[in-house]
Parts: C-alpha cells; structure tokens; sequence
C-alpha cells in the first residue's frame, strides 16, 4: 500500500545548516499493516511523513501509495489518498464551525462543490451514528463548536475526519503527545479501533515506546533517517521497552541519546 523507494531529503545544504533528514530510506507497507515508529529527536520520522504527505519536494527517490506513483503530486492532490492526525489538537478541524460541519467538510474532501444546501438529514444522522461509537457523548452535541472542545475531544473529532472516507493511508503524527495520560490512552484505544474496523494501512509515530509495543502489528526504529530495526508479528508483541534501549544503543553507540527517545 505504501513504497519508499532510496528516500534522500536534506535541508539548507550547502549551508552551516545542512541537515541530512533521510538517507536512502527504503520502506513497504502492506495493505492493513499498523507500524508505529520510534527514534531519537532528528531521527527523520516526521520528516518522512511530510515527503509521503507531499509537505515539502524530497531530493531523490519515489513515493508509491497503492501502487501508484505519488512522488511529483502536490500536497492537495495527495489528500485523495492520504488521511493525517496532528500532534497539535487545534491542527486538522475548523475551531469556529461546529461538529457536523466538520465532517461534512471531511466528507466532501475531493469532491466537486456545488450549491446544494448544508447538511441533509441522511448525512447528519450518519455522523450522529459515526460521533455515538466515539462513546464520548458527542452525538448529542453536534452543533458545538469544535473550538470549545477539550482537547481529546477535539483529536477524537480530527480522527475521525481524517477516516470518514477511507484513506489508503492513515498517518498519525504523535497525535497524543500534547494530551494527558488519561485522555491520550482513550485516543489510542479509538485509533486502534478505527483502523481495525476499517482495515487501514497507518503510519503512527510516537515517543512513548510502551504504545509503540502495545499497538499495531509492526515497529520500525529509525537513526540518522534511515530505519535501523524492524519487527513484526509474535517478535514484537515479546519485546519490552529495554529491548529496544539495548538496540537503540548497539546502533547508534550513545547511551546518553536514549533519554531522548522516551518523553513518558
């Protein structure tokens, strides 16, 4: 569902300020894998979100998403495929429109505008049913503005946006690292739900390298923009968190950058 084929981006180069954020990155997802990611700060995990999501031109390589080579699309024309959750909860919803004018702007990403009135009462009640399996009582508060939203509140909305029409591939951006314990462990639990009922490829990047065990079906560990560990299956389901230190730092040969892997 997702190829990344000898992924190469660096910024300000030939400056003081080069930085080489993917080198030669090689990387394939199956239809229905859940990867979650791990890696220091500069590691290159949401550097190698922004190329697959079209943010910004990458310098060598291509970029296939169900076969089909995305590489030279602009960001707009990739959101046809791809859905993203943030790590900021103000990011991916309209704060002043309410719950249902969201989805329904969510639902009709792609399609061609028209001067058909609102929300018809078909759709809203599909989002009603959509909101209520949520289980976080929205459904009854569809009018509200997202903007007045806790936070978990308004990142459950943002996930659900970005599935509503099913994407080939979801990408979530450690989208609960700005929330609490609590909330951020009802968000995951969402999110797994999500992807399973909807069977959807998804990328997840997270610091806390617990969910990152806990959650999907594989994990890849990247250093210096490329991936230098990747598990899968009953493998991964017996690792622990001191597994993945020990290799972080058998690859990169300093302990000390381990604190920056772990914000948890």
């Amino acid at each position: 569902m997702l190829e990344l084929k000898n992924i190469y981006k660096t910024f300000n180069a030939g400056t003081v300020n080069e930085k080489v954020a993917l080198n030669g990155l090689d990387l394939t997802l199956e239809d229905g894998d859940f990867v979650t990611v791990i890696g220091g700060n500069g590691a290159g995990k949401s550097t190698m979100l922004n190329a697959v999501a079209g943010v910004w031109p990458i310098d060598m390589g291509r970029i296939l998403i169900d076969g089909k080579d995305i590489t030279r699309l602009p960001e707009h024309k990739r959101a046809q495929y791809i859905g993203r959750v943030f790590q900021d909860p103000m990011m991916g919803t309209a704060a002043t429109m309410g719950i249902d004018e969201n989805l329904a702007l969510a639902a009709r990403r792609g399609a061609s505008r028209t001067l058909r009135p609102g929300i018809s009462k078909k759709e809203r009640e599909g989002y009603r049913a959509q909101l209520a399996s949520l289980g976080l009582g929205l459904e009854t508060r569809m009018t509200s503005k997202v903007g007045l939203l806790s936070g978990g509140q308004r990142q459950a909305i943002t996930l659900l946006m970005a599935t509503l029409k099913k994407p080939k591939l979801l990408l979530l951006d450690e989208h609960t690292a700005a929330l609490d314990p609590k909330t951020a462990a009802k968000v995951l639990e969402l999110s797994e739900k999500i992807v399973q009922e909807h069977h959807l490829t998804t990328l997840m990047i997270t610091h806390n390298m617990k969910d990152a065990i806990k959650y999907g079906n594989r994990l890849i560990m990247m250093y210096e923009g490329r991936i230098i560990y990747d598990v899968r299956g009953e493998e991964k389901r017996a690792l622990h968190v001191s597994d993945l230190l020990a290799r972080f730092e058998q690859i990169s040969g300093d302990a000390a950058a381990n604190d920056r892997m772990l914000l948890s």
